[in-house]
């Protein structure tokens, strides 16, 4: 697992690192029972803050994630994929309801909004093959 880190991407440090290990979990580049990085090793590689990096475990913990033995780490706990992806598309829904919503107050049309989100996509899809 690769974690990068931008300072300038205007989202908090932890929460960076939080959405990519969630990322992570959802591609299964992170399977049931994976042991995360040490935090204090973590937040060496990426140096930053210890706190930061304790941040986002705990958030993941939370969340549902990760499971944290005292004394062993951090664990990927096993996931009910079917209702993690029900999740994401119910965000995915309500983003998309956004962007009509706006779409909509500058009376774009559904062919300009279509362009858009393909020429996203497409845009999206060229970076990914750029690595």
């Amino acid at each position: 697992m690769n974690i990068i880190i931008s300072n300038t991407a205007g989202v908090p440090i932890y929460e960076q690192i939080k959405e990519q290990i969630k990322s992570a979990i959802f591609s299964g580049e992170l399977a049931d029972g994976d042991l995360l990085p040490s935090i204090r090793s973590l937040a060496k590689d990426l140096n930053i803050s210890v706190i930061t990096t304790m941040r986002a475990y705990n958030d993941l913990e939370q969340e549902g994630f990760v499971v944290n033995v005292q004394g062993k780490g951090c664990y990927v706990k096993p996931q009910n994929t079917e209702l993690l992806r029900e999740q994401k598309l119910r965000e995915i829904e309500q983003n998309l309801q956004s962007a009509i919503d706006i779409s909509r107050q500058i009376k774009l049309t559904g062919a300009e909004l279509s362009g858009m989100l393909k020429l996203l996509l497409e845009e999206g899809d060229n970076n990914d093959n750029s690595d």
